[in-house]
């Protein structure tokens, strides 16, 4: 898919809204695990994914061939600056909103393994002074997917 665009002031036009739109849906996402409620950063998925995707395309066409912009005036391509360093932030917020959930996610799943294999700590002996072994590490575990 591509823009299809009349004339550089167009292609500038509908890059600015595309662009305004996905650091809309950036944003969206960005504070849905800023919350820690990732599962509301998941309802735009779909929408985010096509625009991403149409985005890196028409920026690498832009790349490539910078006189699809050039004639465009330079108010609008002004704006459109704005709007790439501002989905730029946010895609850097939400970077660190994914790092920062994906951290807590590993702690508890390290927590809750190794809990697990305390708890499946094995006897070495038999009898009134029986030991067992704690030091072994987490072995897998399988988790419930529709939790």
């Amino acid at each position: 898919m591509a823009i299809s665009a009349h004339d550089p002031q167009d292609r500038v036009e509908q890059l600015i809204l595309l662009t305004d739109r996905l650091t809309e849906l950036v944003a969206q996402a960005a504070q849905a695990f800023e919350q820690r409620r990732p599962q509301d950063a998941a309802i735009h998925v779909g929408e985010t994914a096509r625009l991403a995707n149409l985005y890196r395309h028409e920026s690498a066409r832009v790349r490539a061939n910078p006189e699809l912009v050039a004639a465009a005036p330079l108010v609008l391509r002004t704006r459109l600056i704005r709007a790439t360093e501002a989905f730029d932030a946010v895609l850097a917020r939400q970077g660190r909103a994914i790092e920062a959930a994906r951290i807590i996610t590993e702690g508890l799943v390290r927590a809750i393994a190794d809990e697990v294999a305390v708890q499946r700590a094995k006897g070495l002996s038999y009898g009134p002074d029986a030991t067992t072994s704690t030091t072994g590490k987490a072995t897998a575990i399988t988790l419930n997917q529709r939790a």
